[in-house]
């Protein structure tokens, strides 16, 4: 094996990681590939001899990328989660099987990166989203982030504290029991197939906030408040009639299929036993990519 084969097969040993602190930091799985395959093409050019901790350089490196892209986007986008053009933008879900998530899921989803997590890590600016992301997710010590960033470690230690409380102010808990939430779910989809409007208002919170993100086809649409939410589930209760049992960042989910494809992912955030937050996906470009089989059996 010459240096060049040995260097890609350690770089291959961190490749889940790397995709994993890429995907906190994007929100999507295709630009997390893209920022871990940058990463490699950074390590085969660089002396590698010299690199002491490999892991926490390559950490770093796709920190680094990743808050390249993060600002690139920034000129792109005036609201976090909409577009140039208003439309609702959600991070990319993780879905998996209702009775448990594959080995590589598991390691991507490590350490609580439920849908509720992602959509508030949208919200940070990208200086925050690093810091936070690489210290509190990923235990990178402050004096290691900081060069990243172009900050001193106290500084940096600020924008971490910044981005913890906008996260601890929104994400609730997760209820270790996922039984509770499925039930959660289960009742809200009954409500929605059976047009139980009062059912509907019951499992939602007063403040509840309904976002659907359809790509550049289909109108996006975000909806406040209990009775409005539960006036939209009934009138979309197709997707519920369609709906199928799942795991959305590991948590209870659904996704609903037309004709065996994917037509809809629904992410619930819930609290106190009622549903805070229920982001819906429906972008076919996205979709697409679930695989369908994963569901089979």
């Amino acid at each position: 094996m010459n240096g060049k084969e040995l260097l890609a097969r350690r770089f291959e040993e961190h490749r889940t990681h790397l995709r994993a602190v890429a995907y906190r930091m994007l929100g999507s799985l295709s630009e997390a590939e893209d920022a871990v395959q940058e990463a490699w093409l950074k390590l085969s050019r660089s002396d590698a001899d010299a690199v002491e901790n490999l892991g926490g350089w390559l950490t770093t490196v796709v920190g680094r990328v990743c808050l390249d892209m993060l600002r690139s986007r920034t000129t792109r986008r005036e609201d976090p989660l909409h577009d140039r053009d208003g439309q609702v933008r959600l991070p990319d879900p993780v879905v998996g099987r209702a009775d448990g998530i594959d080995p590589e899921q598991e390691v991507l989803l490590a350490d609580s990166v439920g849908f509720a997590l992602m959509v508030v890590l949208e919200t940070l600016a990208p200086a925050e989203r690093l810091a936070f992301v690489l210290h509190d997710l990923f235990a990178v010590p402050f004096d290691e982030i900081a060069p990243v960033l172009g900050r001193s470690a106290a500084a940096t230690r600020q924008l971490a504290s910044r981005g913890r409380r906008r996260v601890q102010g929104v994400v609730p808990p997760e209820d270790p029991d996922p039984a509770r939430l499925r039930a959660v779910v289960d009742a809200f989809l009954a409500a929605s197939r059976g047009g139980d409007f009062e059912a509907l208002v019951d499992v939602l919170d007063p403040e509840v906030v309904a976002r659907s993100d359809g790509g550049t086809l289909r109108p996006s649409l975000v909806r406040r408040g209990a009775s409005e939410v539960a006036a939209q589930a009934i009138t979309f209760a197709r997707f519920a009639e369609a709906a199928r049992p799942a795991l959305v960042n590991g948590l209870p989910g659904v996704v609903a299929f037309a004709e065996g494809r994917p037509m809809s992912v629904m992410a619930f955030t819930v609290r106190d036993g009622r549903i805070i937050a229920l982001d819906i996906l429906t972008d076919p470009d996205r979709l697409a990519r679930i695989d369908p089989s994963v569901f089979d059996g």
